[in-house]
């Protein structure tokens, strides 16, 4: 089971990295803000990669909880 909470939490992290970059890209092109240097993008990249961790976490524990909660209920 903890093998496939950690491959839960990093393909959910990848994929919701992934749809958050593209969130940031979308409200980019309505609103366009100056350049970036490279510390601003480093810290936004960072972020990124957190939230999408957490909301991964999140996830999966919902996820595998709800499962586990299922085979308890069923006498498993």
């Amino acid at each position: 089971m903890v093998k496939a909470s950690l491959l839960a939490m990093v393909v959910l992290t990848v994929l919701v990295s992934i749809g958050l970059r593209w969130r940031d890209d979308r409200i980019a092109a309505t609103q366009p803000r100056p350049r970036a240097g490279i510390v601003e993008r480093g810290k936004r990249t960072v972020n990124r990669w957190v939230t999408a961790a957490a909301i991964a976490a999140v996830a999966t524990t919902l996820l595998l909880g709800g499962l586990n909660w299922l085979r308890v209920v069923n006498g498993g």
